[in-house]
């Protein structure tokens, strides 16, 4: 394995930067200019691990070569290895690259309490960018032998051991680690090494679980990520489980073992990279970020909230809600009717399943007809959707803690089981993803995201610009200052602000009025009803305007029902958006009330050409 280089940061002019993906690799140039830090070009090749091929650095080289035919730079010699150091229109100063081909890093968790150690077993792997395929527990209603079958039949990356504070439960852990030792667990990659198993838990059971686990599988012992009930602790797992990745895992991928020596910084999974650079957005502009990343087979979901004075970074993976290889979990999970309810024309259900599982067989192919990009985004708002409710049921508040607090409490967490996401704090909402990066128009990226997250008060709405937030998360490793320049100056695509009331009532009654106070003094007022999305493209990127809102006694704007609030408003390429449709958006039952609606919304947005001709497809 290459020895990663420490590359002085003042001597790093070209960086190339890869992230290997389950369908497309994706290569970004980054050069140092006299204004900063730039990426410049970008390539992409179909990924190469699967058959024929079965060799990932196959796919990276044809990025590469993409790269290297537009911006006329030379990367990789007569051998095709990268050339180093960079001189002139030759070579590159370092290598870097994210990766979730092959499916990701896959993980199973244990713990004792699945609402409790069980959680956090949870929140630690998927803060490391692992898919948690199921979580063990000794009360999670399950026989011992359909545990053990379970674990065979997963076939995890790794598993995640974890129970009992320091100084509590032993047997139920020790419990946990014969059934994992029973299951024998063979790894999903590679059969000439042991499964990596990580312990996390109580202090006392290290030597029983050595014991246990040692001899059959590549045991890890780390510390215990539920020290107490009021703590968690999981920074220590979440580096043990990055590092066995590499280590085990991506070594038997067919090709890794070649990229691993080309790498000068570790490869990290996609989605750990992804939310590392959340958390940087978060920590440098002082905000309450939620982000989404919908792919072909999972859509991840971050966020970072200020909470009683310090930061919560939860991420959660939606393993079988995707755009390609699972749009038809999506269809499965939401039902044919809710993703229809986006849709204003009929379509013959038995047609659109034909569609859905085309798009499974065929995943890199797009919509051809105005038609098939309406439907398809009907199936990503419902993606999007699910992805935020599960996640908003994993970052919550430590289970298991006592609700009575006093003047010496030494930590402090909201209260048990209550969520960290209040959407009236959220400051910036982030999309990234084909579906949204891609969107031929971005009003519609904008739609997209207002209706499956439906955000309240006033929050900024963004996309990442070509996907390449992966690639600055794990260049933040190495180079933070040349990250942020590229994210600021050419990763993030400010849409513009959304301002909400929030509240339920009839459709046409009065929801608030409203001032805007634009850059050049021109002025915008009036009143919004329910039901009505209005646009304001008065702002240009990196503008500021002002609001002043005045909701009725039955909508809430950020500062309590019926309190007028007044705001600034971030410009950007869509404009402000004044949403005057409810929280929960009311949409009709009725099929002709709902196709006005939409056609509405859409018209407000200019989101897609005239879609009243279209009224039956099949």
């Amino acid at each position: 394995m290459k020895e990663h280089s420490q590359a002085d940061p003042e001597a790093i002019r070209i960086i190339i930067a890869t992230d290997c993906g389950s369908t497309t690799t994706k290569c970004i140039l980054i050069e140092r200019k006299e204004e900063g830090f730039r990426q410049t070009f970008r390539g992409e090749a179909p990924t190469t691990v699967e058959a024929p091929f079965e060799d990932v650095t196959k796919g990276v080289l044809n990025s590469i070569q993409e790269v290297e035919e537009l911006s006329g730079r030379k990367i990789l010699d007569e051998n095709d290895k990268i050339i180093y150091p960079s001189q002139g229109d030759t070579g590159v100063d370092i290598y870097i690259s994210t990766s979730s081909a092959g499916g990701g890093l896959q993980m199973m968790v244990a713990g004792v309490v699945a609402s409790m150690t069980g959680e956090s077993a949870q929140r630690a792997a998927l803060g490391a960018g692992a898919i948690v395929m199921d979580v063990l527990a000794s009360n999670d209603g399950r026989l011992p032998h359909q545990r053990i079958d379970r674990i065979r039949r997963l076939r995890p990356d790794m598993i995640l051991l974890s129970g009992g504070i320091d100084g509590g439960t032993v047997s139920h852990v020790v419990e946990m680690s014969e059934l994992i030792a029973a299951a024998d667990p063979k790894p999903r990659l590679g059969i000439t090494y042991r499964l990596p198993v990580i312990f996390g838990g109580n202090v006392d059971c290290q030597d029983k679980v050595r014991d246990t686990l040692g001899e059959k599988t590549a045991l890890t012992i780390t510390d215990n990520i539920r020290p107490t009930l009021e703590r968690e602790n999981l920074m220590p797992a979440r580096a043990k489980i990055q590092d066995l990745f590499e280590e085990h895992v991506m070594a038997q991928a067919p090709g890794y073992d070649k990229l691993m020596e080309w790498v000068d910084a570790p490869i990290m999974p996609t989605p750990a990279a992804m939310g590392l650079i959340m958390q940087t957005i978060a920590r440098k502009k002082k905000m309450n970020v939620i982000g989404v990343d919908i792919g072909g087979a999972t859509t991840d979901v971050f966020s970072d909230f200020k909470v009683e004075g310090q930061r919560i970074f939860n991420r959660s993976v939606s393993a079988n809600l995707g755009m390609s290889y699972s749009v038809s979990n999506v269809m499965a999970e939401a039902g044919f009717a809710n993703v229809m309810r986006w849709v204003p024309f009929d379509v013959e259900e038995q047609w659109l399943r034909n569609q859905i599982k085309n798009k499974m067989i065929r995943p890199t192919t797009i919509p051809q007809a105005l038609s098939s990009l309406v439907i398809e985004h009907g199936l990503a708002r419902e993606a999007l959707r699910m992805a935020f409710i599960q996640h908003k049921s994993l970052a919550v508040g430590l289970k298991g803690v006592q609700q009575e607090r006093g003047i010496s409490d030494t930590f402090t967490q909201v209260a048990t089981g209550e969520s960290f996401i209040r959407m009236m704090d959220l400051d910036l909402l982030v999309g990234s993803g084909g579906v949204l990066s891609h969107a031929p128009r971005r009003s519609q990226a904008m739609l997209l995201m207002l209706d499956a997250f439906q955000p309240e008060a006033f929050t900024i709405l963004a996309v990442d610009s070509i996907f390449m937030m992966p690639h600055l998360g794990v260049l933040s490793q190495v180079h933070e200052e040349a990250a942020t320049q590229v994210f600021d100056r050419d990763c993030m695509i400010y849409l513009g602000s959304a301002v909400v009331p929030s509240g339920v009532a009839r459709p046409g009654d009065r929801v608030c009025t409203y001032k805007f106070k634009w850059p050049d003094g021109s002025t915008d007022e009036g009143e919004l009803k329910l039901g009505e999305l209005k646009l304001f493209p008065k702002l240009a990127v990196g503008e500021v305007g002002e609001a002043e809102i005045h909701p009725t006694r039955a909508f809430d704007v950020g500062q309590g029902r019926g309190h007028a609030v007044k705001a600034h408003v971030h410009g950007g390429v869509v404009g402000v958006v004044l949403d005057g449709r409810g929280r929960p958006i009311y949409l009709s039952e009725n099929h002709e009330e709902r196709r006005k609606q939409l056609l509405s919304w859409f018209a407000a947005m200019n989101a897609y050409p005239d879609l009243s001709g279209i009224t039956d497809v099949r």
